[in-house]
Order: C-alpha cells, then structure tokens, then sequence
C-alpha cells in the first residue's frame, strides 16, 4: 500500500479514535482494506471485526445479503455494496462499516462491468450510501486503488454525517431554547394575571355601600327603669 492511501487510512482512524468502531466487508480486496487499517497501532480501539466474502454465498450467509438481489443485480452493484456494510455494522454492533465489491481483473469473469470498476457501500445505524468509481491498472493496482477509493469515501461521508449531527445537535438546542422562552414569558403573564386579579378581589372586599345597616330599623323609644333604682 503506498503512502497515500496509508496517510488516507490514518485521517480515518483520527476521527474514529472519538470513541467510534468500524467494520470492514470485503469481497475483490481480499482483505487489503482491513489490513491497511490494523496496520495502524492501537487498532483494537477501534476495530472491531472483518469479513472477506468472496463468493455469493458468503454473502447471503455472512452478511445476510440478498440471493435474489444478487442474481438480479450481481455481485458488484450499489444495493449489494450497501447490504454488504449494513450486514457487517449489524452483525459487529460498530458505529460504522465500509465495504467493497468489485472486479480487480485481469478478467472480468463474464460481467458486462469493466475490469477496474467498483463500488464502496458505507453504513452507520442512520444511514447508508453506496459510490462507484472506475479504476485503471492491474489487478494489484486495482485492489489498492479500490481501498484507497474506499477510504477518502468513508472520510467524505463521515464528515457530512457529523457537520449534519451537529447542525441537528445547534438547532434541537435552539429549539429548546426557544420552547424554554416561550414558557417563561406565559408564566410571567399567568402571574401577571394572577396578581392583577388577586389585588381586583383584595379592593372589592374592602369597598363600603354607604348605607347604615340599621338604615330603616325603628329607634326604641321607651324607656325602662329598674325598679330597684327608683325611689319613693
């Protein structure tokens, strides 16, 4: 593997070493991909497992792809590439999974692809996309183009998904915000209202007619002695 695709393997794993894992399915590669990446130290951080499915049947079994996709599409095809990778990030529980399929040569064993032609298929729990790019050389130089290819894939699309997340992350928190505001700007009022009404029933309680209450009653005229008091 040249120094390139190494430098390319060590920008991927600076941002998985924020606490992610990856997973690897590989079919033309033979494995290169997950090689390129365990070459680097502290691997068992961050990888967690790998596939090299070579055959239909590996697929189905190992990565529970599709047989009737497979005979439709054929083994190197978008849909594959992604059942591929979500197959893999189920099966590791990882946060993301790259795989490749493709055709290294020399020959292209019937397939109306060319020789060279290949595609990525990247997964995480949210989402999952597939890329293909056309490769010229031998097979050695295929199989390393396709790994290269593989991880400026998984670099670009990792950086789009974290730039979303955070885009996600600022406008929830705006949100709340927002809601947070709103709720105490009606407590306010509530109270405002409670106070207004509070002090509305304080003044009518205290408020006076004018009329005396015994206004109507007839004032006792008579006038009772006590007998004892009086004197003869």
């Amino acid at each position: 593997m040249d120094e390139e695709a190494q430098a390319t393997a060590a920008r991927l794993v600076r941002r998985l070493k924020g606490g992610y894992t990856v997973t690897i399915a590989e079919s033309c590669t033979g494995g290169l991909l997950a090689s390129t990446l365990t070459d680097i130290a502290g691997a068992s951080a961050w990888f967690n497992q790998s596939w090299v499915t070579y055959s239909y049947e590996a697929k189905i079994q190992e990565l529970n792809v599709s047989r009737e996709l497979l005979e439709k599409k054929g083994a190197v095809s978008a849909e594959v590439a992604i059942q591929m990778a979500q197959g893999a990030l189920a099966r590791a529980d990882a946060d993301i999974a790259i795989s490749i399929t493709g055709i290294a040569g020399p020959g292209n064993d019937g397939s109306t692809k060319k020789v060279g032609y290949v595609y990525v298929g990247i997964a995480s729990k949210t989402w999952a996309i597939a890329e293909a790019t056309q490769i010229g050389g031998n097979r050695q130089e295929n199989k390393e183009g396709f790994v290269h290819f593989a991880l400026l894939t998984a670099i670009r699309h990792w950086d789009q998904a974290m730039e979303l997340a955070e885009t996600n992350r600022l406008k929830d928190l705006e949100q709340r915000e927002n809601k947070a505001r709103e709720n105490a700007l009606a407590e306010i009022e509530r109270n405002k209202r409670a106070a207004a009404a509070a002090q509305e029933t304080a003044w009518q309680s205290q408020t006076w007619s004018g009329k005396n209450p015994d206004e109507g009653k007839d004032m006792g005229l008579d006038v009772h002695w006590d007998d004892e008091s009086q004197e003869d």
